[in-house]
């Protein structure tokens, strides 16, 4: 049972597209696997893919509970699901690529070395170094060891 994309291209799938993957074990969740590498950086290919946004189809604007759980649908938008990212990255090391495109066709990417999410007992926690400019800036390591926050879990003030 393969626990992320990477295994699935390992076992010999060269396709992009919907696989099942077991990030806690034993319960299957269907992903988007981006198989295709672009011979850069440490791009081998099998890439999953936790984040889907294309057309705006899906609003993105959701309770902490569907962050949890994940929403949207694989075929197009989706998101993964917190819990779903804090089971894969806990087993061993990621990186995160982050590939953007504007409405002109201009194509871009962030990489990072190291990526991880803890668990909701720490607020979903990122944990993201090592960026690498692909042309699409860093945006993320300011929030490097941040808490997850949807507008009804705000976790970015400590109220006391």
């Amino acid at each position: 049972m393969p626990a992320d994309c990477s295994d699935v291209y390992k076992a010999g799938e060269s396709d992009s597209g919907i696989y099942s993957i077991y990030p806690a074990g034993d319960v299957p969740v269907w992903v988007y696997c981006h198989m295709v590498s672009d011979g850069k950086d440490e791009d081998n290919g099998g890439w999953t893919v936790f984040q889907r946004r294309m057309d705006g189809s899906v609003n993105f604007y959701r309770p902490w509970n569907q962050y949890k759980r994940g929403f949207g649908n694989v075929e197009s938008e989706y998101w993964l699901g917190l819990e779903n990212m804090y089971q894969l990255t806990r087993k061993k090391k990621y990186m995160l690529r982050v590939d953007l495109e504007d409405f002109e066709g201009r194509k871009g990417f962030a990489l990072y070395s190291s990526f991880s999410v803890g668990p909701e007992s720490d607020g979903y926690k990122l944990h993201v170094s090592g960026f690498k400019d692909g042309g699409a800036g860093d945006s993320l390591s300011s929030h490097n060891d941040q808490k997850f926050s949807t507008f009804d879990k705000d976790q970015r003030h400590l109220w006391r």
